[in-house]
């Protein structure tokens, strides 16, 4: 059963599958329960309304396949539901699939589409995606790209391979991802990797940002000069750590704001941009490397930047060459 069958006004019964096996209790309540707080989640399996096999299970249980849960009746918030993505949105998403297979779907996101609904926006990636595939009663992000930066994102079809993946990712180790930026100004071709910590903060304004701080997390960025012109410079720039706006404010911290970003530029860089017709962020995730966790396969996936973007990049005389 999926969660959009769930009526929460009443009992459900649910039957885990190959989707959700290995999942703790309440983690599988939760993916299910969408909307449903955590604390009356976590409230109902103390009391013991939340039945595995008609016996009484902690949070920490882990469901295997052909479990049968029984879910009490909740008390859900009402919710405005997701709009119906567009025929230009479907064909747009239909078009940026680069690779799909039983487990994984791969797709080149374009710039200004959220990943997911949230914090004003009704519909994002994951939401469309969901509502152009029905079929599948499991499609999850395995990662984020934030709203403005356009480029290769992982949408698992499987649980396994979602978990398998993560935990790559958590380790640092067995994905590689790269990205294109175009920044201001001249990037030192000898700078090949920086490390400096991280803070999340929140400004008085309530706008949220990352500094350079020694309290913050370790962050490092490998980079690479690929091409430079009179005003900016392209750089292929590697996370090794996956911290909130990292290559941005990595960039931002040598002196060399990405051109567009609206929450890391100064004011030299607004100008510039706006003499120079830059009106978006240009960061694209263009090359994924990893071994996929189901076959093994190794798989190198790579997405150009959209026309726009090369259009850019061929006036600010940074064109992006072809690779062997």
């Amino acid at each position: 059963m999926s969660q959009t069958e769930l009526d929460t006004r009443k009992v459900s019964f649910v039957t885990v599958t190959e989707d959700n096996a290995g999942q703790r209790l309440d983690n599988f309540l939760l993916s299910l329960l969408k909307g449903v707080p955590k604390a009356l989640v976590y409230r109902v399996i103390r009391k013991g309304e939340v039945r595995v096999n008609k016996k009484r299970a902690k949070a920490d249980t882990r469901v295997v396949i052909d479990d049968l849960v029984r879910i009490p009746p909740m008390r859900v918030a009402e919710r405005d539901a997701p709009p119906p993505v567009s025929s230009v949105l479907s064909e747009l998403l239909k078009n940026a699939i680069v690779h799909e297979d039983d487990g994984l779907l791969v797709v080149n996101k374009p710039s200004g589409l959220a990943v997911h609904g949230g914090s004003g926006v009704n519909l994002g990636l994951i939401e469309a995606l969901r509502q152009m595939r029905p079929e599948h009663t499991f499609l999850e992000l395995v990662h984020r790209l934030d709203r403005d930066t356009s480029g290769l994102i992982l949408v698992a079809k499987k649980r396994s391979v979602l978990t398998a993946l993560q935990r790559m990712l958590a380790n640092k180790a067995g994905i590689a991802k790269r990205y294109l930026a175009l920044v201001h100004g001249g990037w030192d071709r000898k700078v090949r990797d920086v490390k400096v910590p991280l803070l999340r903060i929140e400004r008085k304004s309530g706008e949220r940002m990352v500094i350079v701080d020694d309290e913050g997390k370790k962050a490092h960025t490998r980079t690479r000069l690929l091409n430079h012109g009179p005003h900016y410079a392209l750089i292929e720039a590697e996370p090794v750590t996956g911290r909130t706006h990292q290559i941005r404010v990595h960039c931002q911290y040598e002196g060399h704001a990405i051109a567009g970003d609206q929450k890391y530029r100064d004011k030299v860089a607004v100008d510039i941009d706006k003499k120079q017709g830059v009106s978006r962020l240009l960061l694209h995730a263009w090359q994924l490397e990893f071994r996929h966790p189901s076959s093994g396969d190794f798989l190198k996936l790579e997405a150009w930047p959209d026309d726009e973007f090369q259009q850019i990049l061929a006036k600010a005389q940074c064109e992006l060459a072809k690779q062997d």
